[in-house]
């Protein structure tokens, strides 16, 4: 039998209200590392902002390093090198993704932007929200369990015609470092996840063409 009370425990000295900010930040330096990336610029100066971004903010730490992808490497899996010198394009697609600390706390978030006036480009960045929002709001309203909430995610991906990634399947969150509590996934999860200890991730690709969405935040009510 799951022991959800085992797998859901936080550590010494965890605060829910600090959560929430590390949250809030992470979410605001996405915003602000974004608005900085500009058509012409290599994936490799992306990295280089978000690395000042967040030392600015105070979060030197990472629980995992920061990823910044740009167009065909939106479709690598987490953890695996980008292919090297990708230029951002007049029409692309780039996402990033960072898991900062800030003063022992966990923060995860990632969002995906386009620049230009690609129609497939534009809806995926739109649809990966949406299926996330769609995703969450399942799992608040029906009770879901953390396999049932991919179940849906991965069937309203397919209704908005593309694909759901399930190797990005969400996981705990806490004070640093939330895997010596707990390494699974939230896709293996029998019972239904409790608020605000839990990151869902949701990342889409296109059919046929080489780019794919991605965003994750912090599973709240």
């Amino acid at each position: 039998m799951t022991d959800q009370a085992a797998i859901e425990a936080v550590q010494a000295g965890y605060d829910r209200s600090m959560m929430l900010t590390v949250r809030d930040m992470t979410r605001r330096a996405i915003e602000e590392i974004a608005a900085a990336i500009q058509p012409g610029m290599a994936e490799e100066r992306g990295r280089e902002i978000t690395r000042d971004v967040l030392k600015a903010a105070g979060m030197i730490r990472g629980w995992h390093a920061p990823h910044v992808r740009f167009g065909r490497n939106t479709l690598k899996p987490f953890g695996a090198p980008s292919e090297p010198r990708v230029v951002l394009k007049d029409d692309d697609i780039f996402f990033i993704d960072i898991g900062p600390v800030w003063r022992q706390f966990e923060g995860d978030a990632g969002a995906t932007f386009v620049v230009g006036h690609d129609p497939d480009m534009l809806r995926i960045a739109a649809d990966v929200r949406r299926v996330f929002d769609d995703s969450r709001l399942a799992w608040q309203t029906r009770g879901l369990t953390g396999a049932q909430l991919y179940d849906f995610a991965s069937q309203r991906a397919r209704d908005l015609g593309w694909e759901l990634n399930l190797d990005m399947n969400g996981h705990r969150l806490a004070n640093f470092p939330h895997a010596a509590i707990h390494k699974g996934p939230l896709a293996k999860t029998e019972f239904r996840p409790s608020a605000g200890l839990w990151v869902l991730e949701i990342q889409i690709r296109h059919p046929t063409r080489p780019i794919s969405a991605f965003y994750e935040d912090l599973l709240l009510d």
